[in-house]
């Protein structure tokens, strides 16, 4: 991994600089520690201050042996790539960044030295996420320029989400829009509801994509993006997603998760201003799970 260090980073110390693209200070530490970092050919101790134009190398082996000491890697599959960001296709069961009682085998670290920009370097690139047993397509920038447009497009609602949610029910029409703030839930923390003293605007919209005898299969897209949004305004209605645990009713069709999973992204490139739509594919579960549905009586 090769990286010039930028006219803003200067005064900042080694390890902070690395800290964003390798995906925490801790890793970052280890490598200089490691004398495996190198600034203008020079090893480099972890305090040292850059100067700007300075170039930072680590050796692609050295970040492939500091990734296996850590333990297994974050499964992931590439939807999109270039120079300035990318379309990860995420499998259920994978946390997107480090957090409480997640602290290793994240998509972030998955992707050190593939992801930067933003203000908090244990999340370096993120835009958005999705909840670990949320499958599907989340974009991830590869610089500062390319984090600040995505997040201001998002902000504006200019990137596409479309998700696949199977639900129990049906709804009273083919389309609908649930426009209803969410937040903490007053008397279980670990939800969110539209029962709580914090509330933020929220706004989902759903259409029938297949209707079955117990189920209905929904397209749904979002105007904002709260923490468990989908699975907290579909519960709110009477249609919860088939398979969650925490909105719904557990287990079914065989299923050891929620059916919700992230099929569709479009936008438009920030940088050649080219459209970029991005379709995935039911994963296995789910498309089981969808024909158990189907045969259901």
């Amino acid at each position: 991994m090769r990286l010039e260090v930028a006219a803003d980073k200067v005064g900042e110390r080694l390890d902070w600089i690395l800290s964003h693209p390798l995906g925490s200070r801790a890793r970052a530490q280890r490598l200089i520690a490691a004398g495996q970092v190198t600034v203008d050919g020079e090893i480099a101790a972890k305090s040292s201050k850059p100067a700007a134009g300075s170039v930072i190398e680590i050796n692609e082996n050295d970040l492939r042996e500091i990734a296996s000491d850590e333990g297994e890697p974050a499964a992931f599959q590439i939807a999109y790539e270039d120079d300035s960001l990318l379309v990860v296709d995420k499998p259920a069961g994978v946390v997107v960044h480090p957090a409480r009682g997640h602290s290793s085998g994240t998509l972030v670290q998955a992707l050190a030295g593939r992801a930067g920009g933003g203000d908090d370097p244990e999340r370096p690139g993120i835009v958005h996420r999705l909840d670990r047993d949320t499958s599907g397509l989340l974009v991830v920038a590869r610089d500062e320029a390319t984090h600040r447009a995505l997040r201001a497009a998002m902000s504006e609602r200019e990137i596409t989400r479309e998700y696949l949610a199977l639900v129990n029910g049906r709804p009273t029409a083919r389309t609908g829009t649930i426009d209803a703030p969410i937040g903490r839930d007053r008397r279980n923390r670990t939800k969110v509801s539209l029962d709580t003293d914090r509330p933020r605007s929220a706004v989902t919209h759903f259409e029938i994509e297949e209707t079955l005898p117990e189920s209905t299969l929904l397209r749904v897209t979002l105007d904002t993006g709260r923490t468990h949004q989908i699975r907290a305004h579909l519960e709110a209605i009477g249609l919860p997603v088939v398979g969650d645990q925490t909105y719904g009713e557990g287990p079914a069709y065989g299923l050891s998760r929620q059916f919700l999973h992230a099929a569709r992204l479009r936008f438009q490139h920030p940088t050649t201003r080219a459209e970029v739509d991005v379709v995935s594919p039911l994963p296995v579960d789910l498309a089981l799970a969808l024909e158990a549905a189907g045969d259901s009586r």
